[in-house]
């Protein structure tokens, strides 16, 4: 077997290893406030995570790849030898996959976006020369990392004290939670259709004005409020069920509300992280086969299915550990203050998505829960378990890094 198929084979398999770690850790922090909140089941989150983490990856999942590929690292300097970027992009899966094993059986919730950065910039330094690393781009990355949890933080104090303001508080929650749920469900449909609109379906080739995105992202919001009005109705709400918690009947009502954000931000996720697994794979597939790195690799339909797939299995196989860390250890989560989350969540995410800049899920999420935490007072939140996932964001970097730079030196050592 020649070398350039074994490369293909290698990267399709640790392309898979790395997606398989984003699904056991990332999508499972997507998900812990959904499963945190009791709104859904595991077998429920997976089966939702599956159908709408494939869309987002495979509809969507274009515009981020580019960024990770080409902006980190000078591509002129690998132009005389490609087969370095070939092993550095290898090194980058192999150690970003292993990280990811180890933080998710600590149930530790970090970054596989910051995984793949650091174990890029880690094996550039050492194979291709420090000058070769871009970066002012990364310390734009870095940047990313803290503004996304700010951003994302202060929308959900803001969402969860519009509800406080306009539901919980108020002499009727019952009747206020059917009149406004409608228009946070709208809130969300519209978001989450106006960015894959604009940002994923080029790729497709549907070109649409403007005024036709903003026109069709309304109707997609109008649709998903309607069918969120329909299972309102249809839910059972017994007042005696408020005897032991004042909210259970309106919480009921935010548990529709949930499964719509859970939808969306799994979505969201799959249009912005596949691109950590897929866009190195792709990168190795293109210079294998035409022996030379090009500034834009095509990616081949199969490569997404790897990632879509990966991230599914990911999940299914070892995601319960990170989602309890989500979901139930950093503050209380009722499916009103999950919604709040996951609306802020993923409204950062397909901001940063549609600018191409590569954030963190996890810290967008993380940022979210903080913010709901804080809107209820400090004493809500769990400051060691915090403490505990900001040690493991610190680490995260040169931990890729350091693992890049060995398997940079083995694939070298056995193929050079």
């Amino acid at each position: 077997m020649d070398h350039a198929t074994i490369f293909i084979l290698l990267a399709g398999a640790l392309g898979l290893f790395m997606a398989w770690g984003i699904g056991a850790n990332d999508v499972a922090n997507a998900m812990g406030t959904s499963v945190g909140s009791k709104v859904l089941t595991i077998k429920q989150a997976v089966i939702i995570a599956a159908i709408f983490e494939f869309s987002g990856a495979f509809l969507a999942g274009g515009q981020v790849t580019s960024t990770i590929r080409k902006g980190i690292i000078d591509s002129g300097a690998t132009a005389n030898s490609p087969e370095l970027l070939i092993y550095g992009m290898l090194a980058a899966l192999m150690a970003a996959g292993i990280w990811l094993v180890i933080a998710s059986r600590a149930g530790w919730p970090v970054s596989t976006t910051h995984t793949i950065v650091g174990a890029i910039v880690g094996f550039a330094i050492v194979g291709l020369g420090f000058e070769a690393v871009k970066w002012a781009k990364v310390g734009s990355i870095v940047a990313s990392w803290i503004i996304s949890p700010m951003l994302s933080g202060g929308l959900a104090f803001f969402l969860f004290r519009s509800v406080q303001k306009l539901i919980l508080n108020t002499d009727n929650p019952i009747a206020n939670a059917k009149k406004y749920v409608p228009i946070y469900i709208f809130a969300t449909g519209f978001m989450i259709a106006l960015v894959t609109l604009f940002k994923g379906l080029k790729h497709i080739g549907l070109e649409l004005t403007t005024l036709q995105n903003y026109g069709a992202a309304t109707v997609v919001g109008l649709i998903v409020m309607g069918m969120g009005i329909l299972f309102i109705s249809k839910l059972d709400l017994d007042p005696s069920d408020d005897k032991d918690f004042h909210y259970a009947n309106v919480e009921k009502i935010f548990s529709v509300l949930m499964v719509v954000t859970a939808c969306s931000i799994a979505f969201a996720h799959g249009s912005n992280d596949v691109a950590n697994a897929v866009g190195p794979m792709a990168a190795v597939i293109s210079i294998a086969s035409e022996g030379v790195v090009t500034q834009k690799s095509a990616m081949p339909i199969w490569v997404l299915l790897v990632g879509g797939v990966g991230i599914v299995l990911g999940l299914a196989m070892y995601g319960k550990k990170v989602i309890a860390t989500i979901g139930k250890k950093i503050t209380e989560l009722t499916p009103s203050r999950g919604f709040a989350c996951e609306l802020a969540a993923s409204t950062t995410i397909v901001i940063a998505s549609s600018t191409g800049i590569p954030i963190s899920t996890t810290h967008t999420l993380v940022g979210a829960v903080l913010g709901v935490g804080l809107a209820r007072g400090i004493g809500a939140l769990n400051l060691s378990v915090v403490g505990t996932i900001f040690m493991s964001w610190i680490i995260t970097l040169p931990a890729g890094a350091f693992l890049a730079i060995f398997f940079f030196y083995f694939f070298k050592g056995i193929f050079g």
